[in-house]
């Protein structure tokens, strides 16, 4: 029997024949497994179980009847599976693209900003009703991400990461501006701190729990700076996120390294202290808070309006004095 061609619709015209469409969940997980090069990051990004990314990719899999994902070698994509990434990825950044033209025309009153967790949660999401007061009816959407956006795939319209000085130079089609760069040091909470004493040596932190974020890279490059050699482990737990070690720190589980921009209001309500070791040495800092956005787009209206706010805030912030 001959394929069965498109039927006549209403009026006389021609119905348009059924695309051969998978799951569109199952699509979006495996192009953030590809780009991504991972479950466990796309599941972060997606902001779903890492479980739920797993059976996503089997579905399509199934769907498919073709093997994406070669599991014995650690997830890495199969010829067949890179392959269909490279063009399902073109197909979705057209989406992403006729979307933004179709919600965002002539918006100069809203904007998506992504930022690193630890500032959206401990310091810019506490400010937003001040930049609602200065811009009412302003339409801001922040979504805390350890992922930096694709801005030519317009993922975000700007985007705030900490920036460590020793980092390799950022994208030339991207510009930024420093909004702040504070001093780190170690806070506990009061019980803590009272054990260890004011005069304790740097070399005693070594006995404490240190709480940690993905690694223990931070830590070691402050007991380095401070001429404190670190074991070849550090102990401690990892949270992977700022606010959830200085909540660990405040409940008096550990030490936090942290800054005055992310724990402020703990160090003013006397939640948590920040601890005064000898040698008491010069500040130690290791990069700064910086705004990202599109070259092209630096001066358009609404990030302009954000941005100054932005600038103002982190300027204003008596905690960075």
């Amino acid at each position: 029997m001959a394929r069965e061609g498109p039927r006549p619709g209403a009026g006389g015209r021609s119905a348009p024949a059924r695309r051969l469409l998978p799951p569109f969940a199952a699509l979006r997980a495996f192009e953030a497994v590809g780009q991504l090069g991972g479950i466990r990051r796309a599941a972060q990004e997606l902001g779903v179980d890492h479980a739920a990314v797993s059976r996503h990719l089997r579905a399509l899999e199934e769907w498919a009847g073709v093997k994406l994902i070669d599991r014995d070698r650690g997830g890495q994509l199969t010829q067949e599976g890179a392959k269909y990434l490279a063009r399902i990825s073109a197909a979705l950044e057209e989406i992403s693209r006729a979307t933004l033209d179709l919600t965002h025309r002539g918006d100069e009153s809203r904007l998506v900003i992504w930022s690193v967790p630890g500032f959206a949660y401990r310091w810019l999401i506490r400010r937003l009703p001040e930049f609602n007061a200065v811009h009412p009816g302003f339409d801001l959407e922040v979504r805390p991400t350890d992922h930096a956006p694709d801005f030519g795939r317009h993922e975000a319209d700007a985007d705030i990461r900490y920036v460590r000085d020793m980092a390799p130079p950022h994208d030339p089609d991207v510009q930024s501006v420093e909004i702040a760069r504070p001093s780190v040091f170690p806070a506990a909470s009061p019980s803590v701190a009272a054990r260890l004493g004011a005069d304790a040596p740097v070399s005693a932190l070594l006995g404490e729990t240190l709480l940690h974020e993905d690694d223990d890279s931070e830590w070691r490059a402050w007991l380095a700076a401070r001429q404190v050699q670190a074991p070849e482990r550090l102990g401690g737990p990892r949270l992977w996120h700022a606010h959830l070690t200085l909540d660990a720190a405040r409940r008096g589980q550990g030490v936090a390294l942290t800054n005055a921009l992310l724990v402020g209001d703990e160090l003013a309500s006397g939640e948590l202290v920040q601890l005064k070791l000898q040698p008491d040495q010069p500040e130690i800092r290791f990069g700064a808070y910086a705004l990202r956005v599109r070259k092209d787009r630096w001066r358009d209206p609404a990030i302009l309006k954000f941005r100054r706010w932005l600038e103002r805030a982190a300027a204003d912030d008596p905690a960075l004095d």
